[in-house]
């Protein structure tokens, strides 16, 4: 355990960060699951609404700092592309 005044505070804030990027990245990994759930369904208009709704939402994550920008275009950019894939079927 930190002992040092300055590795008690460190400790503290890597607890915060962790809680916040958990809730963060759960919240991501529920959204991409509403856009995939659409597009196994077969439902193109409902995956277009869950991708908007997605989006924002990965594109925040990746401004908090808890996903790298990368990271976060890349998943934009599949869901997008399966989206695209299914309205044009």
């Amino acid at each position: 355990m930190a002992t040092h005044k300055s590795a008690i505070k460190r400790a503290k804030q890597n607890t915060k960060r962790n809680l916040r990027n958990k809730s963060i990245r759960t919240r991501v990994r529920g959204a991409i699951k509403a856009v995939r759930t659409s597009i196994e369904g077969k439902s193109p208009d409902k995956a277009k609404a869950d991708l908007a709704v997605a989006v924002p939402i990965i594109q925040k994550a990746a401004q908090k700092g808890s996903l790298h920008p990368n990271n976060a275009a890349r998943k934009i950019s599949r869901l997008t592309r399966q989206v695209n894939a299914l309205s044009a079927s």
